[in-house]
């Protein structure tokens, strides 16, 4: 299986999206250094994203 830049955009997008319902959920319960660890990440995807755009 060849990962193409698309796929790779797209596997990007999906982990951004999980992250962002894991932020959202250990927010609303007060988890709040678990919800900037998930925070963290996202940049951290989103950096990616951008790099392979």
């Amino acid at each position: 299986m060849e990962l193409n830049s698309r796929r790779l955009q797209s596997m990007y997008v999906l982990g951004i999206l999980l992250n962002a319902v894991a932020l959202v959920a250990s927010a609303t319960s007060g988890e709040l250094l678990y919800a900037g660890t998930f925070g963290l990440i996202m940049c951290y995807l989103g950096l990616r994203l951008w790099m392979v755009a």
